[in-house]
């Protein structure tokens, strides 16, 4: 399928009704109550403080594929696809009912809505689901588990969101999407339903080249049972992790969103027209692995202690008032010459102030600083 075409789509199925970084079940569930009768939505359980949890089925092909978004809760940008993803399958306008016609879908958009709401990774026992694969301690790791017996997937797509700080490689190239197909033995033996796993990864990989040219990533594939991926790859299940990632001045994500319905549709078509076996795994091993390369800010040249040196700044994500925000915080202070910003500033030899007149200091979180009497917004423009 044409890169293009699918930017076409995107252009006119993305939900509106769904921005920004915070997706809560309050978002979607007005628009769970506009999904046409051809989706089957239910409740699948409740999360620790009962908050409902989701799935919903949609086509009617032989082959099933489980998706699922926001096992950690603060990462949203999987959802915003999901929903476009279905907008765009429900129109037939958008001539893709053969994917419906190949395959069923079920989808969970938000595993862990109590996480989802408080704006957190973990859940509200505080437990990364995505290391509850094999104790099951916690309500939402076992809806996950039921589904997927229930259901019997021949592939899942474990979907997540990944910080600002990744590379593709060793590189100043930004890690914008990053893929993973798990490993299911500690000698990450390549077994022929990774082999799958890969070659779907490589189909994606290629799209994407189009648009993001080495800006695409994998992790590192070492074994751990206890996440859930590495578990569903270890029955069988070809999985692939996927993590949406940073664009340039994209902290909303929105621009990532379109890169992930890229990844959805390219994925989809291919599975619906071909009955891969793994062949084309190779090219997967060309995708460069992940770093960690990037800092949000980088003022160089600065002078601290008549030295001069690099400060390194990250942006801290805290909900306020229903909203994220982008906190700017020091994180380093260090000549930091294999590191690049999103944004660098040089500061030519000056000192580099705080708004109270202070050099700066590790773990100091500034809105602004004073350059050469300048005062300069750190924010997100």
């Amino acid at each position: 399928m044409q890169v293009e075409y699918i930017k076409s789509l995107f252009s006119k199925y993305k939900e509106t009704g769904l921005s920004g970084r915070y997706i809560t079940n309050k978002d979607i569930e007005p628009l769970l109550n506009n999904l046409n009768e051809s989706i089957v939505i239910e409740t699948i359980g409740k999360s620790v403080l009962g908050d409902s949890i989701y799935g919903l089925k949609i086509g009617h092909g032989k082959k099933r594929i489980l998706m699922w978004s926001q096992m950690h809760g603060n990462e949203s940008t999987t959802t915003k696809s999901l929903f476009d993803l279905l907008n765009t399958l429900l129109d037939k306008d958008a001539k893709l009912k053969y994917i419906l016609d190949a395959c069923t879908l079920y989808i969970i958009p938000i595993l862990n809505p109590d996480g989802a709401k408080a704006y957190t990774r973990i859940n509200a026992n505080q437990v990364d689901l995505n290391r509850d694969a094999q104790n099951l301690t916690q309500p939402e790791s076992k809806v996950l588990k039921f589904i997927f017996e229930l259901f019997n997937p021949h592939f899942c797509y474990n979907l997540h969101g990944q910080r600002t700080i990744f590379s593709a490689g060793n590189t100043n190239k930004l890690a914008t999407v990053s893929f993973l197909a798990p490993a299911q033995d500690k000698a990450c033996t390549v077994t022929a339903n990774r082999k799958i796993a890969m070659d779907v990864i490589s189909v994606m990989n290629t799209a994407l080249q189009e648009v993001i040219p080495n800006q695409v990533g994998v992790y590192d594939d070492a074994f751990n049972l206890n996440c859930v991926g590495d578990t569903f790859q270890s029955n069988n299940i070809p999985t692939i992790l996927f993590e949406a990632g940073h664009y340039p001045n994209d902290y909303e994500r929105e621009k990532t969103r379109e890169l992930i319905y890229l990844s959805y549709i390219t994925s989809l078509d291919y599975i619906s027209k071909t009955n891969t076996m793994g062949e084309n795994y190779e090219s997967y091993f060309n995708i460069p692995e992940n770093d960690k390369c990037f800092l949000d800010i980088i003022i160089r040249n600065t002078k601290i202690n008549g030295d001069l040196v690099d400060i390194g700044i990250q942006y801290q994500e805290k909900l306020i008032k229903d909203k994220v925000r982008f906190i700017p915080k020091i994180n380093k202070i260090d000549k930091m010459d294999t590191f690049f910003g999103h944004r660098e500033i040089d500061a030519k030899g000056f000192e580099v102030f705080d708004d109270h007149g202070q050099l700066l200091k590790i773990d100091n979180e500034n809105v602004f600083v004073i350059l050469n009497n300048e005062k300069i917004s750190l924010l997100p423009k």
